[in-house]
């Protein structure tokens, strides 16, 4: 009888082990997102990302497979981005990214972008005389 409970409860395990790791393929989270400032570290940008319609100031951390994409090599101030990840405690865990038009922004995102590309127009526009 023993035997039939373990067998039991270790199938119950297994099962539920492998619920979880379901759920969380699935609880990526898209959001937004308008690099702030000029990158220093590449593994840490400071940007405004949007998720669920709420817009927030969040570091946008990058794995080491993140790290190695051209697109993140070459990211500067007002770059537009539309992402996947997990939202944990340091700020936004990125998994995919996609560079994308400031006009494919959510409205929320949307005043930001434009005001971060003519910030940047008049600050470089000077230097190119």
């Amino acid at each position: 009888m023993t035997q039939k409970l373990s067998l039991l409860l270790a199938l119950s395990c297994l099962i539920a082990v492998g619920t979880a790791s379901l759920v969380q393929a699935d609880g990526e989270i898209l959001a937004f997102a308008v690099v702030r400032e000029v990158p220093k570290d590449k593994a840490r940008i400071s940007a405004k990302v949007s998720m669920n319609d709420a817009v927030s100031d969040l570091k946008l951390l990058a794995s080491e497979t993140i790290l190695n994409n051209l697109i993140w090599k070459k990211l500067e101030i007002c770059h537009a981005m539309k992402i996947q990840g997990y939202k944990v405690a340091e700020g936004f865990q990125v998994v995919t990214v996609h560079v994308i038009d400031a006009s494919m922004l959510p409205m929320s995102l949307q005043s930001f972008a434009g005001d971060c590309l003519i910030k940047k127009a008049i600050e470089i526009a000077p230097l190119v005389d």
